[in-house]
């Protein structure tokens, strides 16, 4: 299961949150960018619960992290 995330993230800490998405299990890439949202993050996981667990309990409690907002993809 695919899915891309994205972030908001407080001034300042794209490249501190950006590191530690990267050590996520499952996270395949995590990018800032220019505008809105500040970092797109892609994630591959077996299943709908891996995907709330790595979304709920390790990307969102990341300090800087304002909002996510999770697309997964359907092929």
């Amino acid at each position: 299961m695919r899915a891309f995330i994205l972030l908001d993230v407080r001034t300042g800490k794209c490249p501190e949150v950006i590191g530690k998405l990267r050590k996520i299990e499952g996270v395949t890439s995590a990018n800032a960018c220019w505008g809105r949202p500040d970092v797109f993050v892609v994630v591959d996981v077996p299943n709908q619960s891996v995907l709330s667990d790595t979304v709920l309990n390790k990307i969102q409690t990341i300090d800087g992290i304002e909002s996510t907002d999770t697309h997964i993809v359907i092929d």
